[in-house]
């Protein structure tokens, strides 16, 4: 594999995923061993070409000897470009490289409500663009309601089994309803806080994926796949608690957020 040398990436060190890629690019060798460093620490003249508004939102790749600098999926191509040559084809590639563009903003613009940052942050915040989070929530809808809707067969007759289209309701129905809690209660915070909420439904969504495979191949009562579901509710619940703590939010949402679920339960079964 080789190694881009005499590059410096500029990663955000308050993005969980932007430290662990760059340190995977610097401990598999396609870049130097001072490959990487976060554009929190980084002094201006070191690097005075850098926009540093755009590196917050596109990472930054700076040519050390040049000067030169390369952002988001450039940077990206550049450094995967250089290890496997035979990708370089395809970063040329016009209709490729706006896809991942795309893509790359999609992840970018949403990722401190994909994993938010463990302690409050300083410094030059990543831009908020609502078309993006927009788009996010209605991919995590679809994801969530898609998945739910093959797990509830999984569920009856202890659970009844609705129509197709009624966990698309309930989950969409649950964003209308913070939506309107946090926009009574905590406004400014509003999107941050759907975001995050989103991405608690998706990964608990996620996480029946294998009782679905096992299920294809041994058969599971309803009372596990129950079970299975009370269990992931659960962690559901606890990582609701941590990010409202992170986002200062209290426990109004995490008690409506209940309350909205315990509503549907009750609904559901009678």
């Amino acid at each position: 594999m080789k190694t881009l040398n005499d590059h410096l990436i500029l990663y955000d060190a308050d993005c969980p995923m932007c430290k662990a890629y760059t340190k995977a690019f610097t401990r598999s060798g396609m870049l130097g061993d001072g490959g990487r460093a976060s554009y929190q620490n980084i002094p201006d003249e070191v690097c005075p070409l850098v926009d540093r508004q755009r590196a917050v939102n596109e990472i930054a790749l700076v040519n050390t000897q040049t000067g030169e600098v390369s952002y988001g999926v450039e940077s990206l191509f550049k450094v995967i470009g250089n290890s496997f040559p035979v990708f370089k084809p395809l970063f040329g590639f016009g209709p490729f490289i706006w896809l991942m563009k795309k893509v790359y903003a999609f992840i970018s613009y949403n990722r401190r409500v994909i994993i938010p940052a463990a302690h409050e942050v300083q410094g030059i915040q990543p831009s908020f663009r609502l078309g993006y989070r927009l788009i996010y929530l209605v991919f995590t809808w679809l994801m969530v309601g898609s998945i739910l809707t093959v797990y509830a067969h999984h569920l009856t007759p202890l659970v009844p089994l609705g129509d197709l289209l009624r966990e698309y309701y309930i989950c969409g129905g649950q964003v209308l309803f913070q939506g309107i809690v946090i926009s009574l209660y905590r406004p400014a915070k509003r999107w941050e806080y759907l975001g995050n909420m989103m991405t608690i439904s998706l990964a608990g969504a996620l996480l029946l994926l294998p009782v679905l495979l096992v299920a294809k191949f041994v058969a599971l009562t309803p009372i596990i796949c129950t079970l299975c579901f009370l269990g992931v509710a659960g962690l559901m619940f606890l990582e609701h608690i941590r990010r409202t703590k992170l986002m200062q939010l209290g426990w109004l949402l995490t008690i409506s957020w209940v309350v909205y679920r315990l509503l549907l339960l009750i609904v559901i079964l009678n």
